[in-house]
């Protein structure tokens, strides 16, 4: 079966097991009241368009209240984005100065072996979130952050730069659904879907900042020593500042912390919404019988389908050919005569632009609805760049068809498909499993982005191969001439 077929196919189904998933929540005169459900967390229906409460007395819980807690949490995903795009430009520097130059095997290495530690630091995030709580699962994954990047900024061999990037890789993967989940328990419902979109907006500010702190690079000797230097800083912040920030309230409430949560809320929401909202939490935690659950559990009764629909969108989102996108870009805008900096930028900007257009919307058209067109604005992006590289009889006309399909394929990716997987999840995972359902469907996207990567990094190995032996052909030809 083609592979476009298969990615339709689990899409399709996704979104029908979406519709039927139990969730039947109702807008009433109080932002926390909904029709009961056993399974279902302190959350409003997913798509109900809400307006954002301005902390009055007759409205909901004041969004400026939670906003630095939020801002604390987003630096993991700065510091995701960051460490994904640092080693893009020194690169070729890194590997001169530590003696692998010309060595396909350890550049890939160096570049995706942050992928096996975030897959390794995923699959224990949501025992350690459930464990320590969320703050102590933050400033847990900052640590070995700031430890690799200062091995890596040091070191003066390959084993130690994988050594500091698997490090790296192992807080990649702790942080980013540890940040899902607290952004979902500590935000009120009627911001819940714009704080959420600052995951991603925080993603693609990490990688514009790796980029354009890389582009001395090449005019500075050993510059790539700094790059490794200035992520160290983020993640000592945040390690910090989890110090000064509220811990979850369900997280308390599930530990049976019941006066610290009331705490914590009226730090989150203020002192008028604490009764309603451990009412609510009381009810939406009513059905679960306290005990922890197991892995294996996941797979099987009531938990699947939810866990189904976690783990194919996380599969589409990496199916989908983002990262070939960003892989090839470069080599799509050299055909036109754009810089590869200039290239990285606009890619960055697009993303960018797309993110925090999904922020303004978000809590407006609804998570379902952004996804769906998401999904349907990387399909027509898709034509556009096919339609470009196979009618070469349109000239200059068929190229700039391939830039701006590339160019609107990550703008609507970063629309839907980039940040709602994320987002909607915690909202749809009950209480009692949503910590390791996250890490659970976070480890698939881990898994098929290493993939994709290898897949990418052959295709590149032999496309220079290729223009190698074609160069040569050339030389040899006018010698012979």
């Amino acid at each position: 079966m083609p592979a476009h077929a298969v990615v339709t196919d689990l899409l399709l189904l996704a979104l029908s097991l979406l519709r039927s998933a139990p969730m039947r929540w109702k807008l009433k005169s109080s932002a926390y009241k909904r029709v009961p459900s056993r399974d279902a967390a302190m959350d409003l229906d997913v798509e109900t368009p809400v307006k954002m409460a301005d902390g009055g007395a007759g409205g909901g819980p004041s969004w400026r209240m939670s906003l630095p807690h939020v801002c604390v949490a987003t630096l993991t995903s700065f510091l995701f984005g960051y460490h994904s795009g640092v080693v893009n430009e020194p690169l070729e520097s890194i590997s001169t100065d530590l003696g692998f130059a010309g060595n396909t095997l350890a550049e890939g290495l160096v570049v995706s072996i942050c992928l096996g530690g975030a897959f390794v630091g995923c699959l224990f995030s949501g025992s350690i979130a459930d464990g320590i709580g969320r703050r102590r699962a933050f400033q847990l994954s900052a640590l070995p952050m700031i430890i690799g990047a200062a091995i890596s900024a040091l070191t003066n061999s390959l084993e130690g730069m994988l050594l500091g990037r698997f490090l790296v890789g192992t807080g990649m993967g702790l942080g980013p659904p540890v940040a899902s989940l607290y952004i979902t328990e500590i935000s009120p419902p009627s911001v819940r879907g714009t704080y959420g979109s600052f995951v991603q907006i925080a993603t693609c500010l990490g990688i514009i900042v790796s980029l354009l702190i890389g582009t001395p690079v090449k005019d500075i000797d050993r510059w790539w020593r700094v790059c490794f230097w200035v992520a160290a800083v983020p993640a000592t912040l945040q390690a910090l500042g989890m110090e000064f920030c509220a811990e979850s309230p369900q997280w308390l409430y599930k530990c049976g912390r019941t006066t610290e949560a009331e705490i914590q809320f009226e730090k989150l929401l203020g002192p008028l919404h604490v009764k309603s909202a451990m009412a609510e939490l009381s009810r939406s935690e009513r059905g679960d019988d306290g005990e922890n659950v197991k892995y294996l559990e996941l797979f099987y009764g009531r938990n699947f389908n939810v866990v189904f629909i976690g783990t194919t969108l996380f599969a589409l989102q990496q199916l989908s050919g983002i990262n070939s996108v960003f892989y090839f870009s470069s080599t799509v805008f050299r055909s036109v005569g754009v810089p590869p900096n200039l290239a990285n930028i606009c890619m960055g900007i697009a993303n960018l632009s797309g993110s925090i257009v999904a922020m303004l919307l978000m809590d407006k058209l609804g998570r379902k609805v952004l996804l769906s067109g998401s999904f349907l604005g990387m399909a027509f992006a898709m034509g556009l760049q096919a339609v470009g590289a196979n009618r070469h009889h349109l000239g200059s006309a068929s190229v700039y068809l391939s830039v701006g399909g590339m160019l609107l394929f990550v703008l609507t990716f970063s629309l839907g498909a980039g940040p709602v997987p994320g987002l909607l999840l915690p909202e749809i995972f009950p209480n009692k499993i949503r910590a390791k359902a996250m890490a659970l469907c976070m480890s698939v996207h881990w898994v098929l982005s290493a993939i994709s990567r290898q897949q990418q990094s052959t295709r590149l190995a032999s496309d220079t191969i290729l223009f190698t032996e074609y160069q040569l052909g050339k030389s040899t030809a006018k010698v012979d001439h």
